[in-house]
């Protein structure tokens, strides 16, 4: 769990992630800043080389602010010209990057999640044991991708949590206390009551499940059922050679809540429908989604989004009250370029989260949690993200161990069998079956 790092910041997870799949699912969009690709240096007017650096990164919705950022480094940095490619939603992130490897086209910064991305890319990753962001890393957030020898593969780039988000005007005017829902049957009971009241509350439905979002449901909602039999750690998930989903029935009750009392049709809904269409117009009283859902929400309304969401965990059976919390992605150096490139790239992500600058822009524009030292008297500006910060001081969170999942695993098997469930071509026994054998033939 994560506590303040003042008093040992601990992480359940290892190399936690929304996952590649996951935590990027918010659209497809890309972003550039000025300059051409490649990696190659190229001549200025006089003042020495200018130095490429091409990054590559799986989280969109922040795509529009980072290249702000970027615009602002290469101006205190007229040497340094940066170009942001950012890949995700209906694109998989980790395939597009592992594409422009294998083309040459590679990138100088690139997002890794989990030790299955970890472990492919280990021979073109820069020691980043020499960054001062390295050095400012929280306790817990960082020790997993440490080796003995000191040497340390990536630094992260924020913490995210993830629960159900609701619409506090409409629990309040149900009669529903979101603090008192610990518990699936207390969850149930104010479902069933807000449900009741649909046409007073001026909602469509309880939930919107985004049946077409196979992550919401494989990675997410799974990892909370998932992460007591794999001791909350991702290694230990990427070690497993056979899963027992020893809480297989709960996993199903909050499915199948969820779906009972969701907008219809489940399958054909996605994530842009379920925050932007539903949540964020006030359709529906709750979603399951993370904090990173809120610079959409403030986009589509402010006022709503700074005053009227709210965040809780998912109730499970010995865990109430704990909120998943992880480092969602990790950056890392492409070790390949020359040494001038390798230390640019260094010296942005350093500049980025320890400069005055950088720290603004993180906190108030990215709307990140911060995973480094040095914004203690820095004002968290979102609800969600605050929740996040303080179910992390006070230790009360979740690890995620579906970023250990078998490459493939969630996309290619046990979402498309969550979803064949949900639409009737399987039973629950048949796809959590077909699920078990699919991690195990994936691990031999």
């Amino acid at each position: 769990m994560l506590e303040n790092h003042d008093s040992k910041v601990r992480m359940g997870a290892l190399f936690t992630g929304a996952c590649a799949v996951l935590l990027a699912a918010c659209g497809n969009e890309s972003g550039a800043g000025p300059g051409g690709m490649g990696t190659e240096s190229g001549e200025s007017d006089g003042d020495g080389e200018t130095i490429q650096l091409n990054i590559m990164q799986g989280k969109v919705e922040f795509n529009e602010q980072f290249n702000e950022l970027a615009d602002q480094y290469m101006e205190e940095n007229e040497n340094v010209q940066i170009e942001i490619t950012s890949v995700g939603g209906g694109t998989d992130y980790f395939t597009q990057l592992t594409t422009r490897f294998s083309s040459g086209d590679e990138p100088d910064i690139f997002s890794v999640a989990g030790p299955n991305e970890i472990e492919q890319f280990q021979d073109t990753m820069a020691d980043m044991s020499d960054t001062e962001a390295a050095d400012a890393a929280l306790e817990g957030t960082i020790e997993n991708v440490t080796h003995d020898d000191g040497r340390i593969d990536a630094i992260p780039y924020n913490l995210e949590g993830y629960g159900f988000i609701y619409n506090k005007e409409v629990l309040e005017q149900a009669g529903v206390n979101p603090e008192e829902l610990s518990t699936y049957e207390e969850l149930q009971e104010a479902v069933e009551t807000i449900d009741s009241q649909k046409e007073d509350l001026g909602i469509e439905a309880v939930f919107a499940l985004p049946g077409a979002e196979s992550w919401v449901m494989g990675d997410h909602l799974a990892n909370v059922y998932l992460s007591p039999e794999l001791n909350e750690n991702p290694v230990d998930a990427y070690n497993a050679e056979s899963l027992a989903f020893e809480r297989a029935d709960e996993f199903k009750n909050m499915l199948d809540l969820q779906a009972e009392y969701s907008i219809e049709p489940v399958l054909s809904l996605d994530y842009s429908q379920q925050v932007e269409e539903y949540f964020s117009l006030g359709e529906v009283a709750m979603i399951q989604q993370g904090n990173w859902i809120y610079p959409t929400l403030e986009q589509m309304d402010p006022e709503f989004a700074e005053s009227n969401v709210g965040m809780i965990p998912i109730p499970l059976e010995g865990y109430e009250d704990q909120l998943p919390v992880g480092v969602p992605n990790y950056w890392a150096v492409n070790s390949n370029n020359d040494d001038a490139t390798v230390q640019a790239a260094k010296d942005f992500l350093d500049w980025m989260y320890l400069s005055d600058e950088g720290k603004e822009f993180v906190v108030s524009e990215f709307n990140f949690v911060p995973a480094y030292e040095g914004y203690e008297d820095m004002e968290i500006n979102d609800p969600l993200s605050q929740t996040v910060y303080d179910y992390s001081q006070n230790g009360e969170t979740l690890g995620w161990v579906f970023t250990g999942f078998p490459t493939g695993y969630q996309l290619n098997e046990f979402g498309p069998n969550l979803q064949a469930y949900l639409g009737g071509n399987m039973s629950w026994e048949e796809a959590i079956e077909a699920s078990k054998q699919a991690w195990e033939s994936m691990r031999q």
